[in-house]
């Protein structure tokens, strides 16, 4: 299974996030051990020099045999959680916390005997300490101190939670700020994949703004006159197309009425000419049909101009088409309050009829219309008692001269390939969607969905 990939302003967050974690990293361990290496030599050398006074004074109550050297070694203890433990011939002698004098390692009391301080941090009943181990004159028995490093422990945890909370904190600083950079960096990419995807749906006018940026003014300026080129190109083909179709209008004109003079008469002509005339008033019908649908077609390039847009019944349109169109037998369903759409009401007639007459051509007739609420839309449903769409061609029965399987063949009732472009091409110009899917029980549903107007 393949993992989805990261999107690019994630990526440079996490680079962010990522750099920022390990250079603050750094600092911290950098900080913790300076820091921990610090207060640790500083308790020592306080430690130490304490055991050195308090050595002094037990060394002169040992020479003089002073019987008050428990009462000493009790004066001595700094707090109660500090212990001195004096072994002196054959007993031990303790005052502060009482500890067991086993906890202190046989190794730093031998290097004390042999005349050299001895310091070493370890743990007596679970408190850490640090042990001073000295030797008093004349081998007359070691003196040890305990000092404990409850305080010291605790600053170094504060420190050490500080310190990691302040890395986890500049990560997601860091994560932050790449995902403000990142999207910084990527609204002009933003801003053209919109403009395309614009253009892409239709709208020739989709600009970028222009940039003062020295790197991203040449890629809006060159985006836009591709623009300027397409929108020229697009307009040219269309205003072509529509010179085309209005210049054939009056030689067909005639051709229409001249071939409509000749089918009355074509009962008149036997045999052969009989069907050749049949073939020809066939396709000269047809050929009307191809010219009108191409000058709509050109229109509908051409007039970007909305101020036409009214507030319109679907289902009044609906009814208005299927009383015109369609039988009593056809079902007729329109959800009540009737949906409103904002649009104009000759190009929604076209794209009504024309689903109704691509039912009749190509699946037998239509068999229901539906005019529905669908959230914040209105859903236009036209089933058929055709076969129904094949799924490879739902979306190329909407391209221009597309005709599916009567591609290449020809008469009255075969159409121009067109109905469904100029459906596309409205439903478009309505910020709409249109598609075909299953009935059910079979056929096929055109569906057109348009935004709801608010009333």
């Amino acid at each position: 299974m393949m993992v989805p990939r990261l999107s690019l302003r994630w990526r440079v967050a996490a680079a962010f996030g990522l750099g920022s974690v390990l250079v603050t990293s750094l600092l911290a361990l950098a900080t913790w051990n300076l820091a921990s290496d610090y207060m640790l030599r500083q308790r020592v050398q306080a430690t130490t020099r304490q055991a050195e006074v308090n050595l002094r004074l037990v060394e002169a109550a040992v020479r003089s045999n002073s019987d008050g050297l428990t009462e000493l070694l009790t004066g001595l203890t700094t707090n109660p959680d500090s212990t001195i433990m004096l072994f002196h011939g054959n007993e031990v002698l303790t005052s502060g916390r009482q500890v067991d004098p086993a906890v202190v390692p046989a190794e730093l009391l031998a290097m004390a005997r042999d005349g050299t301080p001895a310091r070493q941090r370890l743990r007596a009943d679970g408190i850490p300490v640090i042990a001073v181990a000295q030797s008093l004159a004349d081998g007359q028995g070691v003196y040890v101190e305990l000092f404990q490093l409850v305080q010291l422990d605790r600053t170094f945890r504060f420190l050490s939670g500080l310190l990691i909370a302040g890395t986890v904190l500049s990560g997601m600083i860091g994560v932050g700020l790449g995902s403000w950079a990142s999207r910084r960096a990527l609204r002009p990419l933003t801003e053209l994949t919109a403009a395309a995807s614009r253009i892409a749906g239709g709208d020739l006018k989709a600009r970028l703004p222009s940039q003062r940026d020295p790197d991203l003014g040449p890629l809006a300026s060159t985006f836009n006159t591709t623009a300027d080129a397409l929108e020229q190109r697009v307009l040219r083909d269309a205003r072509f197309a529509g010179d085309v179709s209005h210049e054939l209008r009056s030689p067909l004109t005639t051709m229409v009425n001249a071939a409509a003079v000749l089918r009355r008469r074509q009962a008149e002509l036997p045999g052969t000419a009989g069907k050749a005339l049949g073939l020809l008033t066939s396709e000269v019908d047809r050929f009307a049909r191809m010219v009108v649908d191409l000058m709509e077609i050109s229109r509908a390039d051409q007039d970007g101009d909305k101020a036409d847009f009214e507030p319109l019944d679907v289902g009044g349109l609906v009814r208005g088409a299927a009383g015109l169109r369609l039988g009593q037998d056809v079902e007729i369903v329109i959800e009540s309050p009737p949906p409103l759409v904002l649009g104009d009401r000759r190009r929604l007639d076209r794209v009504i009829g024309n689903l109704i007459e691509n039912a009749e051509q190509h699946a037998g007739g239509a068999v229901r219309l539906a005019v529905l609420h669908q959230d914040d839309s209105v859903r236009l449903e036209v089933d058929d008692a055709g076969p129904g769409v094949p799924h490879d061609m739902r979306s190329q029965v909407f391209e221009r001269f597309t005709r599916g399987a009567r591609a290449g063949s020809r008469g009255a009732d075969t159409g121009s390939g067109l109905g469904l472009a100029l459906v596309a091409e409205h439903v478009r110009r309505h910020h709409g969607k249109v598609w075909v899917e299953d009935r059910p029980g079979g056929g096929a549903r055109f569906v057109v969905e348009l935004p709801e107007a608010l009333v």
